[in-house]
């Protein structure tokens, strides 16, 4: 029942075929099967066990909630979950019970959905590979799933070899992608629910800005934050993206949408749609897996009719810095309010108020947070204010006015890599620092946070090595619906394989999907 999609197992729900309980009690005993991908901070098995009763019970009327009733979930650990502990993945907020949910995680919930529990990421959402959290690195399911081990079928070291999830909602994407979750709540900044839906294999779902309220969410950058949605089909996105989206009185920057059906449209005619291909994309340490299924994907649209063109986005090249200096500059104001006095951390040393704060600090935080704090309040300085921030924001506009021209001239999605390769193994990718790896990292997804604009990954083909590449479709603000029509038409087309784990692992497992190919172990 695992490797069902959401509208099935909701039909499943409804006749009676399988029970909530039992659809959760599967989900928590998957998540304990697999608990050495420490996907999973906290996990609410008896809040998930009531609340699935409490389903069966409306379900059994005929009278479901919606059409996640039942639907056991996931939630990134830096929502806030009423009673329930909410870290970050940090020392400064271990033990803090928020006494509220998130709005997203409330709309959940007020469709009846399951809450299985938090998941690990990055310290305060700040890294691309969810290896800097407190509680330890999160593993990536595929590294133990058959063709990644088939390809390391000698002198495999599970303890070494193992590769990351990517940032920052790697324990999202990871419960989704080891179907202990049908649906996973991340947040991105910079491209923090793509780049691991792309490494793992689901669709990362980043919505318009303003679309989802961030009420909840403990804020990295403001101006970029959105929740993101983790599921394993676009037509789940879909589905939960209906529920979630709205207008927010605790949010002054969501905007109203109106309502429109659950379902996407299976009747798109792909002749109608241009696909704008970036040149600047083309970037230094593309691997040549993705290079070669950004290539035949684009073929695929061209081939069935779809208007295939080059575009230029000329100051791609400016939009790292740029972030670089905005995010920096936002985190240096957000992470203020960790004093050691409201909430969290307090460290013991109190000979003075100034001893507190400052040891408050070193000791709740790590060294990726301590630096970006460092760098943004030096940004922030009177004499450095007009030369970085401010300027930083200026080209922050240029860089949303090359979307807006380009889609001005007819394109209606752009189809872009979303990662330079596949996952790269754990032991080299610490290898380099946090900044330079988020560099590498969100060089293809953060120009869509900067400019506000909605965007979703694929999963497009497993690379040489076994691992899922994935490729980005960035569309029209407020055309979430369009863009994820669109996906789904490429995703129908592509085929991409459910994960099989392999017999000699710690996960044993294997599942068939009708609409997707299995490997034989």
């Amino acid at each position: 029942m695992l490797g069902l999609s959401i509208k099935e197992v909701s039909a499943a729900l409804r006749d009676g075929r399988m029970s909530a309980t039992q659809l959760c009690r599967t989900c928590l005993d998957r998540i304990q099967e697999t608990r050495c991908l420490n996907a999973y901070i906290t996990v609410t098995e008896d809040l998930a066990m009531r609340q699935a009763l409490e389903a069966d019970g409306r379900l059994s009327m005929g009278k479901p909630l919606g059409p996640l009733d039942g639907i056991p979930f996931s939630v990134k650990d830096n929502f806030c979950t009423k009673s329930i502990e909410t870290t970050c993945g940090s020392r400064m907020l271990r033990g803090y019970r928020p006494p509220f949910h998130a709005t997203v995680v409330q709309k959940l919930l007020d469709q009846g959905a399951v809450l299985l529990g938090k998941t690990n990421l990055d310290e305060f959402a700040m890294g691309a590979g969810s290896t800097d959290s407190v509680f330890g690195p999160v593993r990536n399911p595929w590294s133990y799933a058959t063709p990644y081990c088939t390809y390391h079928s000698e002198g495999k070291d599970p303890e070494s070899d193992w590769v990351i999830t990517g940032g920052s909602s790697g324990g999202s994407a990871a419960s989704v992608a080891s179907l202990s979750s049908f649906l996973s709540l991340g947040s991105d900044t910079g491209g923090s629910t793509r780049n691991p839906g792309s490494l793992c294999g689901v669709v990362a779902l980043k919505p318009t800005y303003g679309l989802l309220s961030r009420h909840g969410l403990i804020p990295l950058v403001n101006s970029m934050d959105v929740p993101g949605i983790l599921t394993r089909n676009v037509q789940d996105a879909a589905t939960v993206l209906g529920v979630l989206q709205g207008q927010d009185e605790k949010d002054s920057t969501t905007v109203s949408v109106p309502d429109s059906p659950a379902s996407l449209p299976e009747d798109l005619d792909i002749r109608d749609v241009c696909v704008g291909i970036p040149k600047e994309y083309h970037a230094p340490g593309l691997s040549a897996d993705t290079l070669a299924q950004w290539d035949r994907v684009a073929g695929m649209f061209e081939q069935a009719g779809a208007r295939v063109m080059e575009v230029s986005l000329p100051h791609t090249q400016h939009s790292i810095v740029c972030y670089h200096v905005l995010c920096c500059s936002e985190v240096a104001s957000n992470m203020a309010r960790f004093d050691g006095l409201q909430y969290g951390h307090r460290s013991e040393v109190d000979s003075s108020t100034e001893a507190l704060y400052a040891t408050t600090r070193h000791e709740g935080f790590n060294d990726v947070v301590r630096r970006r704090v460092l760098s943004g309040n030096y940004f922030l300085l009177k004499q450095s204010h007009e030369r970085y921030f401010v300027k930083a924001q200026q080209v922050r506009r240029l860089i949303a006015e090359d979307f807006w021209r380009v889609f001005r001239a007819g394109v209606d999605v752009l189809l872009t890599p979303t990662t330079l390769g596949d996952a790269a193994r754990y032991a080299d990718f610490i290898q380099e620092d946090n900044r330079t790896r988020s560099a590498q990292e969100d060089v293809f997804t953060q120009p869509v946070n900067m400019a506000g604009l909605p965007a979703v990954t694929v999963p497009t083909a497993l690379s040489s090595r076994g691992l899922p590449i994935g490729l980005q479709l960035i569309g029209q603000t407020l055309q979430d619906r369009k863009l994820l029509t669109v996906a789904q038409w490429m995703e129908q087309r592509l085929d991409f394989p459910i994960i099989c784990f392999h017999d000699d692992t710690q996960v044993i497992w294997s599942c068939k999907l009708q609409r997707v190919s299995v490997f034989n172990k």
